[in-house]
């Protein structure tokens, strides 16, 4: 047991609740990672794949009912609702403690207690916070100790503060009725129940690093983002980084692991991954903001990635890493779906049953994931632990729109840039929902993650815009136009870091834009088209903007813009300007 007084006491007080047969503090330790895993092996809870073509790597299967996070089954529990704001759902704070104590009551008899004690962020950092985790799953052990820093570093970090996040964990009865992940902001606390599912339990994830960090960054004056970190290295060695937000399906880790095109390679050009997912920014002492990588791993979703798609993500999974629900081959080691290689004459699904390419099945769940440490990735930038953090440059919204939004369009200052996000948007593909092109606003990406009131997440941005000395250039791309035909215009991959290369020259002042109603657009002739097939021509079109399509638009960000009840006039005011502009077009 460690010597935290705050800790111990909560422990002791969850451990009464709960009544777990045994308690086992993480210490981090080599020697603990293999008796855990063992003993996971030995009880089925993971099969131990091929240790020469997939060494260190695990294999787990959750129950067919819990495979997603469960976004209505996820609560931001306050005093007032006004608190968790019209887009969360609300549970006031002392109802939901009594709804779940009920559950957790009893949960973990005949079960092992485990305290993990972890960091969000590089160890000792002024950005980083401790966490604890209780957890009745060995398979949560395993994957928070790729995803975080965790166990006795975590616990010298915190040292004798009571500063630091609780988390409660169990997988209950894994019964969907009975599963709830509930948030308590103003408690510093999370209480997960009923789910063995990666986002639903591994605690510093998004219910940490976003919810509850999103709460923390307006109270202490900081921004937990969903949001990449990337840097872009030219041929004189200069780095700078960006971050960027996307909706789920808009090629977030591909942009984050991107692999320059042949050209750019020659030229001495070179992109370093800092994080795929999250990043907590701060302002830092020279006026800048600065952006850290709060986890320590990749939770990726497995199909789609293959060597033509991701070719780092996938040699990022080779070893130590824990895969989840994809299909398992006799040799045992691992296939999905879109993998780039032939399916296996039989395997055995994410359910656990005989699979053959005839079945008419996915022999992986469309959902499932490997979790390996981000260190291994070859395109890890060498500054993805530095605790100051990385400087950031620009900073790049984007969705997936078939006709509206352009290429790539620069906002004209902070305050309209913090519209365009707000209003930024997606249109669903078949894959999705079945229903195509249905337009889906996702402000900041972070309609699923904002731990309070979403009106007062826009104020944040606004005020922290007044805060930042030198703040980044806000950005807006859309590589998903396509042409009559349906057929994506832009290559994409690889060559997105063209359009890269003019965000970062417009930073730089040295490139012009033209104004357009909408944002700064680029100049044709300042994008390098060399080694594409697309024309100056064909780059006009991708750059245009279409007056009927915009009127649309404008129109259809009111009655999104309708849903805040606590719309900053800042917002009201660049819609209004906006609207004015698309309608002397």
């Amino acid at each position: 047991m460690y010597n935290n007084i705050y800790v111990n006491e909560w422990v002791e007080q969850m451990a009464a609740m709960t009544k777990p047969d045994s308690i086992v503090w993480i210490d981090g330790s080599e020697e603990e990672r293999e008796r855990l895993t063992k003993q996971a092996v030995s009880t089925g809870e993971m099969i131990e794949l091929n240790q020469e073509k997939l060494p260190g790597c695990l294999y787990h299967r959750t129950a067919e009912n819990d495979v997603a996070r469960v976004e209505h089954l996820t609560f931001i529990c306050t005093s007032r609702k006004e608190d968790a704001g019209p887009t969360n759902n609300w549970m006031e704070k002392s109802a939901a403690y009594a709804k779940l104590g009920t559950l957790f009551n009893g949960c973990m008899k005949g079960r092992t207690m485990y305290v993990i004690p972890y960091i969000m962020g590089p160890a000792f950092s002024e950005f980083s916070k401790v966490g604890i985790e209780i957890t009745d799953s060995i398979y949560v052990v395993l994957n928070m100790r790729i995803m975080t820093r965790m166990g006795k570093i975590a616990m010298d970090m915190l040292g004798d503060s009571p500063d630091f996040v609780k988390g409660l964990h169990s997988k209950g009865e894994l019964d969907p009725e009975k599963r709830f992940i509930c948030h308590f902001p103003e408690d510093n606390a999370i209480w997960s129940i009923g789910s063995g599912y990666g986002g639903n339990v591994l605690l510093g994830k998004k219910c940490f690093a976003l919810r509850i960090a999103s709460w923390l960054g307006r109270k202490e004056g900081w921004m937990a983002e969903h949001m990449l970190i990337l840097g872009i290295q030219d041929p004189t060695g200069n780095i700078q980084y960006v971050t960027a937000a996307f909706p789920s399906a808009c090629g977030k880790t591909n942009l984050a692991m991107l692999i320059p095109p042949e050209k750019y390679r020659k030229m001495g050009y070179k992109v370093w991954t800092v994080g795929d997912d999250i990043a907590w920014l701060r302002i830092g002492p020279d006026g800048r903001l600065w952006a850290v990588n709060p986890e320590s791993g990749f939770f990726g979703v497995a199909p789609g990635t293959s060597m033509k798609s991701n070719p780092n993500a996938l040699l990022t999974c080779q070893k130590n890493t824990i895969f989840t629900n994809v299909a398992l081959t006799p040799e045992k080691t691992v296939w999905w779906e879109s993998m780039g290689v032939p399916a296996p004459e039989h395997a055995t699904d994410w359910k656990g049953q005989p699979w053959t390419p005839d079945s008419g099945t996915k022999a992986a769940h469309p959902n499932s994931r490997f979790t390996a440490p981000a260190k291994q990735c070859p395109c890890i930038s060498s500054e993805w632990e530095n605790p100051a953090g990385v400087p950031v440059t620009a900073m790049i919204f984007g969705g997936r729109r078939a006709k509206v939004a352009p290429l790539v369009y620069q906002s004209f200052s902070w305050e309209h840039g913090v519209f365009v996000g707000a209003t930024m948007a997606s249109e669903t593909t078949a894959a999705a929902t079945g229903a195509v092109g249905v337009v889906r606003r996702d402000p900041m990406a972070m309609l699923p993650f904002c731990g309070y009131n979403m009106g007062e997440y826009f104020s944040h941005w606004l005020e922290m815009g007044k805060k930042i000395p030198n703040p980044p250039k806000i950005f807006n791309v859309n590589w998903f136009r396509v042409d009559d035909e349906g057929h994506f215009i832009w290559p994409g991959f690889g060559d997105n870091l063209r359009v890269l290369l003019w965000i970062l020259a417009r930073c730089n002042g040295k490139v012009d834009a033209v104004e357009s109603p909408i944002g700064y657009l680029p100049k044709p002739e300042d994008i390098d088209l060399e080694g594409t097939d697309i024309t100056p021509e064909v780059l006009k079109g991708l750059l245009s903007i279409d007056k009927e399509a915009w009127t649309q638009e404008v129109e259809d960000q009111k009655a999104h813009l309708a849903r805040f009840e606590k719309l900053p006039e800042e917002i009201k005011k660049e819609y209004e300007a906006l609207a004015a502009r698309v309608a002397a077009m």
